[in-house]
């Protein structure tokens, strides 16, 4: 029977896990590559897969846990590319982003491992699996292709919505505890309120609530209602894709793990 998850020679495609803000992607990358360790017998430190995150929050250094980058701990010790990338206040466009990630994938696969994008931003995943191309001038992208690139397995995890919006209100309250408000400060303090990447994370509503404006408790539920919002135009993008196998967190493990075998 052919798998999905194995190219017409028996390789291993590249691994996307996609889905909405909130929904596991990191962790079921993470799993994936340990169990995929074991399986195929790498030894510690070694391991099997490595991850590169798609993710256009995650590129921008001093921000952790407002855009809930993994911790080193969360990691276990498997490899992650496209975090901490560059400042806040500085362009990273998603042409940079193709031309990093495709170069990752190179260098992991050289090392005979396997390559998971994990992230969100549907823009830059659509960029690897439909091969955009760039002008040089605007940046502007577009694809001549009508069908993904056939080396990759695309994956969506799909959580009923009632079940996510609690998951982000778990997350959102976790969030908020002293921590990200040292964070906010360190990050106002160095980087100019001016650019996007200080406008579209959580730090404007952790200054209203510094600053008074707001309680805790309203900061969590705009925060939880921005991220409703996200998570509403991150599935609208990635349903437009025939392609993408749509599976809860709870098969999706086993499903990859069957189809990599």
């Amino acid at each position: 029977m052919n798998k999905q998850g194995k190219t017409s020679d028996g390789q291993d495609k590249v691994l996307v896990i996609i889905g909405p803000t909130g929904s596991g992607k990191t962790g079921l990358a993470i799993d994936v590559a340990l169990e995929l360790t074991r399986r195929r017998g790498f030894l510690p430190p070694e391991t099997a897969a490595e991850v590169i995150s798609a993710d256009s929050r995650a590129i921008y250094r001093d921000m952790n846990i407002g855009t809930a980058k993994p911790t080193p701990e969360e990691m276990q010790g498997v490899p992650h590319f496209g975090i901490d990338l560059v400042g806040p206040n500085e362009r990273f466009t998603v042409a940079d982003f193709k031309a990093y990630a495709e170069q990752k994938i190179k260098e992991i696969r050289e090392r005979g491992h396997l390559p998971i994008i994990a992230g969100g931003t549907g823009l830059y995943v659509d960029a690897l699996i439909y091969n955009y191309s760039f002008s040089e001038k605007a940046k502007k992208s577009y694809s001549d292709r009508d069908e993904m690139c056939s080396d990759f397995l695309v994956i969506g995890i799909d959580w009923p919505r009632d079940e996510l919006r609690k998951r982000l209100r778990l997350r959102a309250e976790k969030m908020f505890e002293p921590a990200i408000i040292d964070e906010y400060k360190k990050v106002a303090a160095e980087y100019s309120w001016d650019s996007q990447a200080m406008k579209s994370n959580i730090y404007p509503i952790v200054r209203d609530m510094v600053d008074g404006k707001i309680t805790r408790e309203e900061a969590i539920e705009l925060f939880i209602l921005d991220d409703w919002h996200l998570a509403k135009r991150q599935l609208t993008w990635f349903k437009r894709n025939p392609n993408i196998i749509w599976l809860p967190l709870s098969e999706a493990k086993d499903y990859i793990l069957r189809e990599l075998a």
